[in-house]
């Protein structure tokens, strides 16, 4: 299996959009903890990505996919920030793995190209938050993102049972 992550750009990025929406179906009924309650219906998803492309249309972001076997197994976004006085700044958000390609690094894969894309565009600051005590709080960890602290309660969890702690990090570049 040849796996290539890449940034895409808005016209393909609305040619795969159907992609997208299964992916984000397919990552919160996995339980990944990225802003959404299950159950997670295609109409939550599909709105989802319409708004995120119409910002990446607008330069508002960056995002990066995982192909393999022309599907797409993953996805990452970098978010740059707004403000003037945070020109060096972007958020890291979305890390999206598909049940059927997890385990196999392409969460670090996508971390990786997502930290070069926001080096490449002058970003030398990077921010997110995650499901504290998470796969995710683990990657990042192990990628050498600093972990700031953990908020308690601070979102509902993907499964809807209970609200769990974020924890947030940060990378210098």
């Amino acid at each position: 299996m040849t796996l290539a992550v890449r940034l895409i750009t808005p016209a393909e990025a609305q040619a795969r959009r159907e992609a997208l929406a299964e992916l984000l179906v397919d990552a919160v009924e996995g339980g990944a903890s990225v802003n959404f309650v299950r159950p997670m219906t295609r109409a939550k998803a599909e709105a989802w990505w319409a708004s995120a492309l119409a910002g990446h249309a607008r330069g508002e972001r960056l995002v990066l996919v995982a192909e393999a076997e022309g599907r797409i197994d993953g996805s990452v976004q970098v978010v740059p920030a707004a403000q003037e006085n945070q020109a060096f700044r972007a958020d890291v958000a979305k890390l999206l793995v598909h049940r059927r390609a997890r385990r196999q690094g392409l969460g670090e894969a996508l971390m990786r190209a997502a930290e070069a894309e926001a080096a490449r565009i002058g970003r030398t600051l990077l921010n997110l938050d995650t499901e504290a005590g998470s796969a995710a709080e683990r990657l990042y960890v192990r990628l050498g993102w600093t972990k700031l602290g953990e908020v308690p309660g601070f979102a509902t969890t993907a499964d809807g049972t209970r609200r769990a702690a974020a924890s947030f990090f940060f990378k210098a570049l």
